[in-house]
Parts: structure tokens; C-alpha cells; sequence
């Protein structure tokens, strides 16, 4: 997105399956369309760079990530990644300049996700043809009780009202000037990342990290391979073992009572593998071999 190409052969579909070339020129540093009407028209698909035809149906297919405007290549590719990350896959480009290399390089393994972007000529076409019920917007300066348009929720409130049986559009922002006031304006709700006060504007592609973190935080879990928790019995020995140590200190029965209530209260608030209860075990084993040879 260093440069912006003069003209760009696209292919559009029509609802009745018939193929339209559409030649698109450069004006003032943006592509429009020669035939705006056409490629407007909300029974109008772009289908030469943009494939469509998701195979399996879940959550994710029915949300939307848009970004409008980008004018950094690279930005785009962190932004997919991101997305990779938490299981999305609907990337739309709102009237971007030319798409350059970078993208596929900074989006690393999810290249199909850059390659497979839907591309609008307006947020409003992309919006209407996707039938969106649910559009987020987001912002790095919301507006206080005076500014409607602007007063937002932060991430962790999205998560309380959002359904997931809608189509769900996450708008972002120009990477300079974010969204417009009409394009705040078609949003749902506006959402923005509580940020200190002195630099309180997000890099776009961070942005979407939060916030798709902050929505599928409970949908993905970590593999817990390896993992196996310390059983009852694992707990109770640990307990006892510390139990015989303390007794081997000759202190006052309160404070035993006391530091085997506290070790007791840790080790059953904590989750310990069954790996970290041997090792502590084996540790107490030679406090206690330790404590004998003494007396």
C-alpha cells in the first residue's frame, strides 16, 4: 500500500451469474469505478482477487472483520494474523489502495485469510450486502455525553451484549483519521480500548488483537496436554508432609495451627499439577531427613 496503481482490471458478478469487467481508474490517490452503478449495486460481487465458500459453519463464519480504508499493506497482514488467532477467517477491505507482498509476509501462516479478503467500494455496500445485523465500531477518542455518536462501551461490555447468532461486523478505522462521523454513525455501538491519556490511539492492528482476545477469550482454551492436576490424595500428602516438618520446628501450637492452615488454604485455591506436588514431595522429604539428623 506504498503506491496506488493507475488502473486495475477487476471482475465483478452479477445476481444472474453473468461476469462484468470493470475497469477501475486512479482519481485523487483512490480507485472509483467507471461503472460506480454496477459495482455498487448490492447484487454486485467482486470475485477476481476475493474467493468466497467457507466449508464448515460455525461461530466464526458469520463474523466480519472490516478494515477501512488501510493504507499500510502491512497492517493488513498483522490484522489477519490476528484474526488467525482467534479463529476468524472474514476479512473485508473497505476501498483499499493496491495490496503489496507485505501483507502475505506480516500475516505469516494465515496468508489464505489476506488472499481470500472481501473488497468494497463503501462500508455502506459492504454492510447492505451482507445483510450485517450487528456492526461494531470502533474508536481511539470516544465522546463524552454530549457526542451520542461517540459514547462507548469498552471491550469487556461488548463481550455482555454481544449475540453470536447475528452476522457481526468489527469495523475499524482508518490507520491516520479512524472512522468518519457517518460511518460512526452506522454503527451498532462503538467500543474503544480504555489507553493512557497521553497516547490514547492504538496502532489498528493491536486494536483488533484486544478486542478479539477480549470476545474469544472463553472460546479457546489452552490444549492442557501435559497438564494433569494433583489428585486429593496428592494434596493431602503434601499437607501432612509439611504437618511432621512444622511439628520438627518447636513452635508455639498456635502458629503451627496457623502456617498448616495457610499451606493448606494455597495448595487447594491453586491449581497444582500432579509433576509440581512430587517435586514439592521430594522437597520436603530432605527438609524433614534434614530436621532429624539435627535432633
Amino acid at each position: 500500500m506504498d503506491g496506488a496503481v493507475s488502473s486495475e482490471e477487476m471482475v465483478i458478478k452479477n445476481e444472474d451469474n453473468t461476469l462484468i469487467e470493470v475497469d477501475e481508474t486512479k482519481s485523487d490517490g483512490k480507485s472509483k469505478s467507471k461503472n460506480e452503478t454496477k459495482s455498487k449495486s448490492k447484487n454486485t460481487e467482486i470475485v477476481d482477487a476475493v474467493k468466497f465458500g467457507q466449508s464448515n459453519v460455525d461461530i466464526y463464519d458469520d463474523i466480519y472483520v472490516v478494515f477501512v480504508e488501510p493504507e499500510s499493506s502491512g497492517n493488513v497482514g498483522f490484522i489477519a494474523r490476528a484474526m488467525a488467532n482467534f479463529g476468524l477467517k472474514n476479512l473485508v477491505l473497505i476501498n483499499p489502495l493496491k495490496i503489496e507482498k507485505e501483507a502475505y509476509y506480516y500475516s505469516m501462516h494465515a496468508k489464505d485469510i489476506v488472499k481470500n479478503a472481501e473488497i468494497y467500494g463503501s462500508l455502506d455496500e459492504f454492510l447492505t450486502f451482507k445483510r450485517i445485523d450487528f456492526s461494531i465500531g470502533s474508536t481511539g477518542k470516544p465522546g463524552g455525553s454530549y457526542n451520542l455518536s461517540r459514547i462507548a462501551i469498552n471491550p469487556k461490555e461488548l463481550t455482555e451484549i454481544i449475540d453470536f447468532n447475528n452476522k457481526i461486523a468489527i469495523i475499524f478505522g482508518r490507520e491516520g483519521n479512524g472512522l468518519n462521523n457517518n460511518e460512526i454513525e452506522r454503527c451498532d455501538v462503538i467500543v474503544s480500548i480504555p489507553t493512557n491519556e497521553i497516547y490514547p490511539v492504538m496502532n489498528v492492528s493491536h486494536a483488533v488483537a484486544i478486542i478479539l482476545y477480549e470476545l474469544f477469550k472463553d472460546q479457546n482454551k489452552f490444549s492442557g496436554v501435559g497438564l494433569t492436576e494433583a489428585t486429593v490424595i496428592e494434596r493431602q500428602h503434601l499437607v501432612s508432609d509439611l504437618e511432621e516438618i512444622i511439628k520438627n520446628l518447636n513452635l508455639p501450637k498456635h502458629k503451627q495451627k496457623t502456617n498448616l492452615k495457610t499451606f493448606k488454604n494455597i495448595v487447594n485455591r491453586a491449581f497444582i499439577t500432579g509433576r509440581e506436588a512430587h517435586t514439592l514431595k521430594g522437597l520436603f522429604r530432605k527438609i524433614k531427613i534434614k530436621l532429624l539428623k539435627k535432633t
